[in-house]
């Protein structure tokens, strides 16, 4: 990371680094001693800030692993939210990158140069009816429109919240935050459903039993 001079420093990063990887040939060691591991998302985000120039842009995704944990996870964050103002986590639905992935990821928004003050979160949601998707549903471009809207004109609804930095560092600086204006669906089963699941249930019993009887003899 030394090797990166001030003349190397750029005003816009727009990535997807690689994450869920590795790193090789001890590369974690060109990083300072504090933010030194194995996990290259973790690694690329260190690079990208100390690669943006002062009032520079990004916009990068990254796991939900990268939003949380302790130890050096917990410094890289720490980092981003005193150097950059991250002002905004889209959480994308975890099926985005399948079937080559199924970790859950996030696009992260940030400035260089000012500490952030409040994080805004927006959840995407998958289009009505689609479960998830997949390399025949793909997700558009137009999903979109709905997050582009509400950019210029925030506010929080039940895809939207904000969130203090004074609540994040108390936090441990854990950035997992997840929506608490989300409604829990409610399922009302019918008779026949409600029979059905019983079923099952005294099957299942019924065969953990006679495992046990077998076990016993």
């Amino acid at each position: 990371m030394s090797n990166y001079k001030e003349k190397d420093r750029v005003d816009i990063i727009l990535a997807n680094p690689p994450f869920g990887g590795i790193v090789a040939n001890n590369n974690e060691k060109n990083f300072p001693q504090n933010y030194r591991t194995k996990e290259s998302a973790d690694l690329f985000l260190v690079l990208m800030i100390h690669l943006l120039k002062n009032g520079g842009r990004a916009g990068i995704v990254l796991p939900d692993g990268s939003l949380t944990g302790e130890g050096v996870k917990q410094r890289v964050r720490q980092k981003l939210l005193e150097e950059c103002n991250l002002h905004t986590i889209i959480r994308l639905p975890n099926s985005v990158f399948q079937p080559y992935a199924t970790v859950a990821t996030n696009l992260l928004f940030f400035e260089k140069g000012k500490p952030t003050q409040e994080v805004w979160y927006y959840e995407h949601r998958l289009p009505e009816g689609q479960k998830s998707y997949s390399k025949t549903k793909l997700i558009r471009l137009e999903e979109f429109n709905p997050i582009k809207e509400w950019w210029n004109n925030r506010h929080e609804s039940d895809v939207s919240w904000r969130v203090d930095i004074k609540t994040i560092v108390e936090s441990g600086y854990d950035l997992d935050i997840k929506n608490p204006n989300k409604q829990e669906e409610v399922h009302e089963y019918t008779s026949d459903e409600l029979i059905e699941l019983m079923t099952k249930s005294m099957a299942r019993s019924y065969d953990l039993l006679n495992q046990l009887k077998k076990m016993i003899q």
